[in-house]
């Protein structure tokens, strides 16, 4: 009871300064908006630093996770960074909605960094298809303000028995620093993850 207490009252003061408004507050779609990447689905100017993933509250393992962006320098902060995830549900399975045709995976948010490159997400670690050799993984993507180009990268787990101490060289390797190392604080484990906005080998998309 006071576990849910507790995550009820961190929705609410989520809640209390941050309200986000999905694309269809806007009468027209874009023409692009069935072919363009969901980080574009919604608007930069509702976005804050802070979001929480739906059912967050409803979840058995609570996730924040928070942290720093900086530029290449890897000291100065980046403000305007808009940072998306999505993910699988508590089962491994994701979860498919459709909106105005246009199907997506409903565990999901956007972040904009604040002056400070500062954010945090609410979400909650995903689960594993039973049969997957995979990694339990968050998906993330990046956009630089004023650039086109996306970027992203999966956030995987550091006691996920699949991450073998030859995973973890050839990550080193690629120079991603991608491992989340949450920690139990109170009813939800937190893992902070600071990000350098630099080149490396990662996925690329465009708008």
């Amino acid at each position: 009871m006071i576990k849910l207490v507790y995550i009820l009252s961190v929705v609410l003061i989520l809640s209390g300064f941050h309200t986000v408004k999905a694309q269809d507050k806007f009468e027209e779609l874009p023409e692009d908006f069935h072919t363009r990447h969901a980080i574009y689905d919604y608007s930069e100017d509702v976005l804050s630093n802070t979001d929480s993933i739906p059912d967050f509250a409803t979840k058995s393992n609570p996730l924040k996770i928070t942290g720093t962006v900086f530029l290449g320098d890897g000291v100065t902060p980046a403000k305007d960074v808009i940072l998306y995830i999505n993910q699988a549900d508590d089962n491994g399975s994701y979860e498919l909605k459709k909106h105005h045709n246009k199907r997506y995976v409903y565990h999901r948010g956007w972040v904009k960094t604040n002056a400070d490159g500062k954010y945090t997400f609410y979400t909650f670690v995903p689960g594993k298809e039973r049969r997957s050799n995979d990694f339990k993984k968050i998906h993330l993507v990046i956009k630089e303000p004023n650039n086109v180009e996306i970027e992203g990268f999966d956030l995987i787990f550091d006691n996920d028995p699949l991450l073998t101490k030859s995973c973890r060289r050839k990550i080193a390797r690629n120079g991603l620093d991608n491992i989340l190392k949450p920690e139990k604080k109170d009813s939800i484990s937190v893992a902070t993850k600071n990000i350098i906005l630099k080149r490396q080998s990662m996925d690329f998309a465009k708008k």
